[in-house]
Protein backbone atom coordinates (compact mmCIF):
# COMPACT_ATOMS: atom_id res chain seq x y z
CA UNK A 1 0.00 0.00 0.00
CA UNK A 2 2.75 2.41 0.93
CA UNK A 3 4.72 1.79 -2.27
CA UNK A 4 1.68 2.50 -4.42
CA UNK A 5 0.68 5.55 -2.40
CA UNK A 6 4.25 6.84 -2.63
CA UNK A 7 4.11 6.41 -6.41
CA UNK A 8 0.77 8.22 -6.74
CA UNK A 9 1.81 11.07 -4.43
CA UNK A 10 5.07 11.48 -6.36
CA UNK A 11 3.32 11.38 -9.75
CA UNK A 12 0.41 13.68 -9.00
CA UNK A 13 1.38 15.56 -5.87
CA UNK A 14 -0.42 15.19 -2.58
CA UNK A 15 -3.30 17.55 -3.30
CA UNK A 16 -4.14 16.04 -6.71
CA UNK A 17 -3.91 12.44 -5.45
CA UNK A 18 -7.04 10.59 -4.44
CA UNK A 19 -7.64 7.73 -2.08
CA UNK A 20 -9.82 6.20 -4.82
CA UNK A 21 -6.91 5.97 -7.24
CA UNK A 22 -4.57 4.60 -4.59
CA UNK A 23 -7.12 1.98 -3.54
CA UNK A 24 -7.70 0.99 -7.18
CA UNK A 25 -3.99 0.59 -7.88
CA UNK A 26 -3.44 -1.40 -4.68
CA UNK A 27 -6.48 -3.56 -5.34
CA UNK A 28 -8.24 -2.85 -2.06
CA UNK A 29 -11.30 -0.87 -1.10
CA UNK A 30 -11.04 2.78 -0.16
CA UNK A 31 -12.52 2.03 3.30
CA UNK A 32 -9.63 -0.38 3.87
CA UNK A 33 -7.12 2.43 3.27
CA UNK A 34 -9.01 4.58 5.74
CA UNK A 35 -9.05 1.69 8.22
CA UNK A 36 -5.25 1.41 8.08
CA UNK A 37 -4.27 5.07 7.80
CA UNK A 38 -7.25 7.13 8.95
CA UNK A 39 -6.99 9.71 6.18
CA UNK A 40 -5.07 10.70 3.08
CA UNK A 41 -2.82 12.76 5.34
CA UNK A 42 -2.26 9.70 7.54
CA UNK A 43 -1.24 7.74 4.45
CA UNK A 44 1.19 10.49 3.43
CA UNK A 45 2.69 10.54 6.92
CA UNK A 46 3.13 6.75 6.82
CA UNK A 47 4.87 7.02 3.44
CA UNK A 48 7.10 9.82 4.73
CA UNK A 49 8.05 7.78 7.82
CA UNK A 50 8.95 4.81 5.62
CA UNK A 51 11.23 6.88 3.38
CA UNK A 52 12.74 8.61 6.40
CA UNK A 53 13.59 5.27 8.02
CA UNK A 54 15.04 3.84 4.80
CA UNK A 55 17.23 6.88 4.20
CA UNK A 56 18.51 6.97 7.77
CA UNK A 57 19.28 3.25 7.75
CA UNK A 58 21.22 3.32 4.48
CA UNK A 59 23.24 6.42 5.34
CA UNK A 60 24.14 5.44 8.90
CA UNK A 61 25.02 1.82 8.19
CA UNK A 62 27.21 2.87 5.29
CA UNK A 63 28.85 5.69 7.23
CA UNK A 64 29.76 3.39 10.11
CA UNK A 65 31.95 1.35 7.77
CA UNK A 66 34.38 4.26 7.40
CA UNK A 67 37.56 4.15 9.44
CA UNK A 68 38.34 7.86 9.78
CA UNK A 69 35.90 10.73 10.35
CA UNK A 70 36.37 11.84 6.74
CA UNK A 71 35.73 8.32 5.43
CA UNK A 72 32.63 8.05 7.60
CA UNK A 73 31.20 11.34 6.37
CA UNK A 74 32.06 10.67 2.73
CA UNK A 75 30.59 7.14 2.85
CA UNK A 76 27.36 8.45 4.36
CA UNK A 77 27.16 11.17 1.72
CA UNK A 78 27.67 8.68 -1.11
CA UNK A 79 24.91 6.50 0.35
CA UNK A 80 22.64 9.56 0.52
CA UNK A 81 23.24 10.55 -3.09
CA UNK A 82 22.87 6.92 -4.23
CA UNK A 83 19.54 6.70 -2.40
CA UNK A 84 18.31 9.88 -4.08
CA UNK A 85 19.36 8.57 -7.49
CA UNK A 86 17.86 5.09 -6.99
CA UNK A 87 14.74 6.19 -5.10
CA UNK A 88 14.12 9.63 -6.56
CA UNK A 89 10.37 9.50 -6.20
CA UNK A 90 10.55 8.46 -2.57
CA UNK A 91 13.10 11.15 -1.77
CA UNK A 92 11.08 13.78 -3.63
CA UNK A 93 8.05 12.75 -1.63
CA UNK A 94 9.99 13.23 1.60
CA UNK A 95 11.48 16.53 0.56
CA UNK A 96 8.53 18.21 -1.12
CA UNK A 97 5.18 16.57 -0.51
CA UNK A 98 5.87 15.85 3.13
CA UNK A 99 7.16 19.35 3.71
CA UNK A 100 4.13 21.16 2.36
CA UNK A 101 1.14 18.85 2.76
CA UNK A 102 0.48 18.97 6.48
CA UNK A 103 2.07 19.92 9.78
CA UNK A 104 2.51 16.25 10.76
CA UNK A 105 4.14 15.34 7.44
CA UNK A 106 6.33 18.44 7.68
CA UNK A 107 7.39 17.31 11.17
CA UNK A 108 8.53 14.01 9.62
CA UNK A 109 10.65 15.86 7.07
CA UNK A 110 12.23 18.02 9.76
CA UNK A 111 12.79 14.93 11.93
CA UNK A 112 14.67 13.32 9.04
CA UNK A 113 16.96 16.33 8.77
CA UNK A 114 17.46 16.41 12.54
CA UNK A 115 18.32 12.70 12.61
CA UNK A 116 21.01 13.16 9.99
CA UNK A 117 22.41 16.14 11.88
CA UNK A 118 22.55 14.08 15.08
CA UNK A 119 24.30 11.22 13.30
CA UNK A 120 26.97 13.58 11.95
CA UNK A 121 27.45 15.23 15.35
CA UNK A 122 27.62 11.91 17.21
CA UNK A 123 30.00 10.38 14.68
CA UNK A 124 32.41 13.28 14.46
CA UNK A 125 32.34 14.50 18.07
CA UNK A 126 34.10 11.30 19.16
CA UNK A 127 37.18 12.59 17.35
CA UNK A 128 37.17 16.07 18.87
CA UNK A 129 38.70 17.06 22.17
CA UNK A 130 37.99 20.80 22.31
CA UNK A 131 34.60 21.80 23.82
CA UNK A 132 34.60 24.83 21.50
CA UNK A 133 35.05 22.62 18.45
CA UNK A 134 32.32 20.25 19.64
CA UNK A 135 29.96 23.19 20.20
CA UNK A 136 30.51 24.36 16.61
CA UNK A 137 29.85 20.89 15.23
CA UNK A 138 26.04 21.03 15.36
CA UNK A 139 25.65 24.14 13.20
CA UNK A 140 28.26 22.74 10.80
CA UNK A 141 26.30 19.47 10.61
CA UNK A 142 23.14 21.49 9.87
CA UNK A 143 24.98 23.19 7.01
CA UNK A 144 26.13 19.82 5.68
CA UNK A 145 22.61 18.37 5.85
CA UNK A 146 21.00 21.41 4.22
CA UNK A 147 23.69 21.75 1.59
CA UNK A 148 23.55 18.05 0.79
CA UNK A 149 19.80 18.24 0.28
CA UNK A 150 20.10 21.20 -2.08
CA UNK A 151 22.94 19.54 -3.98
CA UNK A 152 20.79 16.41 -4.34
CA UNK A 153 18.06 18.56 -5.92
CA UNK A 154 20.63 19.93 -8.36
CA UNK A 155 21.97 16.43 -9.08
CA UNK A 156 18.52 15.26 -10.14
CA UNK A 157 18.82 17.52 -13.18
CA UNK A 158 22.49 16.63 -13.67
CA UNK A 159 22.55 12.83 -13.89
CA UNK A 160 26.11 12.90 -15.19
CA UNK A 161 27.27 13.78 -11.64
CA UNK A 162 27.91 10.54 -9.75
CA UNK A 163 27.18 10.01 -6.07
CA UNK A 164 30.93 9.99 -5.44
CA UNK A 165 31.41 13.30 -7.26
CA UNK A 166 28.53 14.88 -5.35
CA UNK A 167 29.93 13.58 -2.05
CA UNK A 168 33.33 15.01 -2.94
CA UNK A 169 31.79 18.45 -3.50
CA UNK A 170 30.25 18.37 -0.03
CA UNK A 171 33.51 17.08 1.44
CA UNK A 172 35.41 20.03 -0.05
CA UNK A 173 33.15 22.39 1.87
CA UNK A 174 33.09 20.24 5.02
CA UNK A 175 36.88 19.97 5.15
CA UNK A 176 37.17 23.73 5.33
CA UNK A 177 34.60 24.04 8.11
CA UNK A 178 35.73 20.97 10.04
CA UNK A 179 39.41 20.84 9.16
CA UNK A 180 40.46 19.79 12.66
CA UNK A 181 38.35 16.64 12.62
CA UNK A 182 38.32 15.74 8.92
CA UNK A 183 42.03 16.02 8.26
CA UNK A 184 43.95 12.87 7.53
CA UNK A 185 45.86 13.32 10.79
CA UNK A 186 42.81 13.45 13.07
CA UNK A 187 43.38 11.91 16.48
CA UNK A 188 41.40 8.75 17.13
CA UNK A 189 41.76 7.32 13.64
CA UNK A 190 40.86 3.65 13.34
Amino acid sequence: MLAVAEEVFAERGYLASSMDEIADRVGVSKPMLYEYFGSKEGLLVACTRKVRAELLLVTTTTAMRGGTPAEMLRSGLIAYFDYVRLHGRAWTLLRTEGAFASPEANAEVEASRAEHTKVIVASLSRYMSSPVAIASLEPMAELIVGGTERLAVWCQSHPEVSAEQAADLVMRLARGALADVLSDTSPGRG
